[in-house]
């Protein structure tokens, strides 16, 4: 039996790991929309653990799981100890996904009097954003690399919805290809220019500037501004917060 179950609740996928206080072990996946006693049934078939330790951004999801898991429950809230602070006019409105991946940021790649940024490619991608001193102290928010696509196909006429790869050319040779120049370079350049922003208002030290999430492999391949890739950054989050609350 392990320690922790960790649970990532998300607004398309759910991502279950196993975990020891060191690191992750087995993973799955389960859709958040059909989240049911049935389905966290199926997920955990074979899995034994202690604890659950949970961040979640859909009430409806989290209620399920509150109620499968009962006290063995804790979950990562503003509000708990999670080796961070927090400066920021309303705590309680930040994400606690955001607020994993700052705990991760600051446990594994920002260095003590190291400033940090996360940019996370979800359905939204967000920047979160960590001080010197290992405070939360905001970030922005954008469409998501895939919202803005659909978004093209869904709502005009002509525009086909395209798989997104790497365009061949920035000059668009077909409406495939100048969907896929405007995804990959102009969202490249979006999250540029963010960085840039929010290094001018970081003092010090050069932030360490992590990436997670579905597309963010991709679309940070080739920025130097990016030191890593971590597709399990909230993950660890979780993880270094059930070190702490064990």
């Amino acid at each position: 039996m392990v320690p922790f179950l960790l649970i990532d609740i998300g607004n398309g996928r759910t991502k279950l790991a196993l975990s020891t206080a060191e690191a992750l072990h087995e993973r799955r996946e389960t859709s958040t929309h059909e989240l049911s006693v049935s389905a966290l049934t199926q997920a955990l078939e074979g899995w034994t653990f202690d604890r659950v330790v949970m961040c979640s951004v859909v009430p409806r999801a989290s209620e399920v799981v509150r109620d499968f898991f009962g006290t063995k429950l804790t979950e990562l809230r503003h509000d708990a100890d999670l080796g961070i602070g927090i400066r920021y006019p309303k705590p309680s409105s930040i994400g606690p996904d955001r607020l994993a991946n700052a705990v991760a940021l600051a446990g594994l790649y920002a260095k003590p009097g190291q400033p940090g940024i996360v940019i996370d490619f979800g359905t939204a991608v967000t920047f979160d954003v960590l001080s010197a001193d290992h405070h939360y102290i905001g970030g922005v928010i954008a469409p998501g690399l895939r919202l803005m696509t659909d978004y093209l196909h869904e709502r005009t006429a002509l525009l086909p919805h395209v798989e997104l790869r790497e365009p061949e050319t920035a000059i668009g040779q077909s409406t495939e290809g100048a969907i896929l120049a405007g995804a990959a370079i102009g969202y490249r350049g979006m999250v540029r220019g963010i960085l840039d922003a929010l290094k001018k208002e970081l003092p010090g030290e050069a932030p360490a500037v992590v990436a997670t999430g579905g597309d963010g492999e991709w679309i940070v391949q080739g920025m130097s501004e990016v030191q890593a890739v971590d597709a399990d950054l909230t993950l660890h989050g979780l993880r270094l917060f059930a070190q702490r609350t064990a």
